[in-house]
């Protein structure tokens, strides 16, 4: 551990996990720095509640701590960490029967200063109501999360191509949701 924190790849502090203890919770601890932030606000965005969201952030911490085998191929961990935090994700509303709102799931706050800006919140939010489930979410991952095609697919575990099609009919399904309400803005100004 001589290298600074910094010119550690994700994948070499991955296998570090599997080091000794010493070397496990450095590796561990700047995983941890890097991904946590984007992992929580998932959680957050897909569960729409506080505590069952920090109670899967937790739990995807731990099962990607004790997943770590030096003889995994290992290319992209903020995916691979990404798709065990869905997978959490998915089984606790499934096995609570919950209705995700997805208006909690994207984490609009109400107190924006610009009207315009809440406005088109609330736009958006009415067309991610209406788009189909297929799309939403490979929407909400490349559009509001900033996931790379690549690890869209890594997390939704399909290929790049099925990616970029669905993101690109999201795209079409909500220009076509919002065109009505757009339409309608222009008038007013």
């Amino acid at each position: 551990m001589q290298k600074k924190t910094e010119e550690y790849s994700d994948a070499q502090l991955y296998y570090m996990l599997c080091d000794d203890r010493k070397t496990a919770e450095f590796a561990f601890a700047e995983l941890y720095a890097r991904l946590s932030g984007k992992v929580y606000s998932y959680c957050l965005r897909f569960m729409g509640d506080k505590d069952e969201a920090n109670d899967i952030f937790q739990e995807a911490f731990l099962k990607f701590h004790q997943s770590a085998d030096k003889n995994r191929e290992m290319t992209n961990v903020p995916g691979f960490l990404m798709r065990i935090t869905r997978n959490l994700c998915i089984n606790a509303v499934r096995k609570e029967n919950v209705d995700v709102s997805y208006e909690d799931y994207m984490g609009v706050q109400d107190d924006e200063s610009s009207s315009d800006k809440k406005e088109l919140l609330g736009l958006i939010k009415k067309g991610l109501k209406q788009m189909p489930e297929e799309y939403r979410e490979y929407f909400v991952l490349r559009e509001y999360d900033g996931f790379s095609y690549l690890e869209i697919a890594e997390i939704m575990n399909t290929n790049i191509d099925t990616v970029k099609v669905k993101i690109f009919r999201a795209k079409k399904k909500m220009r076509e949701i919002l065109a009505p309400y757009m339409k309608e803005l222009t008038k007013y100004r």
